[in-house]
């Protein structure tokens, strides 16, 4: 499986950065299957941080490990919302996954969730709002172990 990472900078060696930002499944190195996903997030990075040129970094994975704990979240259902929640609210939170691939919870998905947290709306009115949603994918390598799973091909500068 082809696997895409967008940033402003050129990723050969992949790390799990911890830091103070919350992610929809944690702190993890987080791709993409879809190409123009990665190079919509280069775009962002580089605005974001005033760094570097928007660079999509390809990577290459066996999906048929069998050692890693892999858990696929296919719709945004209630045990994706759980584990959104928890990993976006508790810093420290593991929830023993190696890699998990599951929807992002982007701008408009974010708000939907943070009126959840919120108490505004109920888990069921929330569930019910992201079904309508066109949501983009994400696989997050969560541990060391998954990261050696993964075989940088090449990268490209994105224009």
């Amino acid at each position: 499986m082809i696997l895409y990472h967008g940033s402003y900078v050129e990723v050969r060696n992949p790390k799990i950065i911890i830091g103070d930002a919350t992610n929809d499944f944690g702190f993890a190195f987080y791709l993409t299957e879809h190409r123009e996903q990665a190079e919509r997030w280069a775009k962002i990075k580089v605005r974001r941080n005033g760094l570097g040129k928007p660079i999509v970094s390809v990577f290459d994975f066996d999906e048929d490990i069998l050692e890693l704990n892999f858990k696929e979240f296919p719709e945004t259902n209630e045990e994706w919302l759980d584990v959104v929640s928890k990993c976006r609210t508790i810093k420290e939170y593991n929830h023993g996954f190696d890699i998990v691939k599951g929807k992002i919870a982007d701008d408009k998905v974010g708000e939907t969730i943070t009126f959840y947290l919120e108490g505004v709306i109920t888990k069921e009115q929330t569930i019910e709002r992201l079904k309508y949603s066109d949501v983009n994918s994400q696989i997050a390598f969560c541990t060391e172990e998954s990261l050696k799973h993964l075989k940088f091909k090449n990268s490209y500068e994105v224009k």
